[in-house]
């Protein structure tokens, strides 16, 4: 009777070490579809903390309206950004790491009224689109030189201008449309009958103004006692 040998095992094992090394890296932030990252909902887009690191403004869908890409690592908003965005009207940057904003970046967005720039590392600001209600720069590094002195001025609709915690040395132009104006925790030193007023006038006064803040410059108040004669309430806050 023949006895037949058992054949050999020839399953192979698998190489652990292969697999591992040959597995594809995680998809980053700008290689995935932005309504997988963040949340699309009705012409709003969130995209707050995002994870994997959103290291740069997303594509975003034709019809956006609101951003709000809050609490990331953008460091740069360029031109091709929001390129055709005709229908954005709110941009919520909070809490990125931005440092530069290529000049025409907003300037082309016909019905932009809100866009918050707070907390970030901007040393200057570019153009601004003409329908602005609101403007937040607080707590940035912003610097008298790179900020033009008719940066606002021309912003006949601006209602809300936040420049608190930054570098000014100067005041920009005011337009007449504002109701608040935040410049507190700066480097403002001197201020002028024309700052807020009109100095060749006593009959000017500005009636929509109600909320100035000074406070933590070193500017002494006292010693421009006709710099606030065309407000209705002189300026809030701590001074000296």
């Amino acid at each position: 009777m023949e006895v037949r040998k058992p054949k050999k095992n020839t399953t192979t094992v698998p190489n652990f070490n292969v697999l591992q090394d040959t597995e594809p890296a995680a998809p980053r932030a700008h290689e995935l579809p932005t309504c997988l990252l963040c949340v699309c909902l009705s012409g709003s887009v969130y995209c707050e903390e995002v994870t994997p690191e959103m290291s740069a403004v997303p594509a975003l869908p034709k019809e956006t309206a609101y951003l709000y890409a809050r609490f990331n690592k953008i460091r740069k908003i360029r031109n091709q950004d929001f390129a055709n965005m005709a229908t954005i009207k709110r941009i919520d940057l909070t809490g990125n790491l931005i440092s530069e904003i290529e000049d025409g970046a907003f300037s082309k967005l016909p019905d932009l009224e809100e866009l918050t720039l707070a907390e970030n590392r901007l040393t200057k600001l570019p153009m601004l689109p003409g329908k602005l209600v609101s403007f937040n720069a607080n707590f940035n590094r912003l610097r008298t030189q790179g900020v033009k002195a008719t940066a606002f001025k021309k912003l006949t609709r601006l209602t809300y201008l936040y420049l608190g915690n930054n570098e000014l040395a100067a005041v920009p132009q005011l337009p007449e449309s504002l109701h608040v104006v935040h410049l507190h925790n700066n480097k403002i030193s001197t201020i002028t009958d024309e700052t807020f007023c009109k100095g060749n006038t006593s009959h000017y006064i500005r009636t929509n103004m109600a909320e100035v803040r000074l406070d933590g410059n070193p500017v002494t108040l006292s010693e421009h006692p006709n710099s606030f004669i065309c407000l209705q309430s002189l300026p809030i806050g701590w001074y000296n």
